[in-house]
């Protein structure tokens, strides 16, 4: 399933990209986020719960940040597991920052998940439901703290 979107902050594009890559950041702002721990500056674990249809999942999981080209771009590779056996999942998040017009900085991201398991026997739409939710208030989440750190 993809997962994707863009939205514009008025800030200068290298404090953008430190806010973004700031240890903690990106896990304050992820819906039913209760961890995430440094592994190594480029390596991250955390746990999620979420209900998702009549259950309600914790999903263990690491992300290595596997492309970096400051300040543009960033690619990033998780794989995780549901405890109890729920299923599995592995995602790619790409984001990409680009300069516009008076100072602005645009903020896109793609993020591509696949599932297995029992959290996949809930049929692609209810789970396209429930990534796009979790998605637009992540995005949501993030543009708050970003406008409040930078100031806006």
């Amino acid at each position: 399933m993809k997962m994707e979107g863009k939205f514009t902050m008025k800030a200068p594009i290298q404090k953008v990209w430190d806010f973004l890559l700031a240890p903690g950041t990106l896990a304050s702002c992820i819906p039913g986020a209760e961890k995430m721990e440094a592994i190594d500056d480029k390596t991250w674990e955390g746990t999620v719960k979420q209900k998702v249809g009549p259950i309600t999942v914790k999903l263990g999981f690491t992300q290595t940040l596997t492309e970096v080209d400051p300040p543009k771009h960033v690619k990033a590779v998780g794989r995780g597991a549901a405890a109890g056996g729920a299923g599995t999942f592995s995602q790619e998040t790409i984001v990409d920052l680009t300069e516009i017009a008076g100072g602005e900085v645009e903020v896109a991201y793609s993020s591509n998940v696949s599932m297995v398991g029992r959290l996949a026997t809930f049929g692609e739409r209810i789970m396209r439901a429930k990534i796009n939710k979790i998605g637009g208030q992540f995005t949501q989440n993030l543009q708050e703290k970003l406008k409040s750190e930078l100031g806006q």
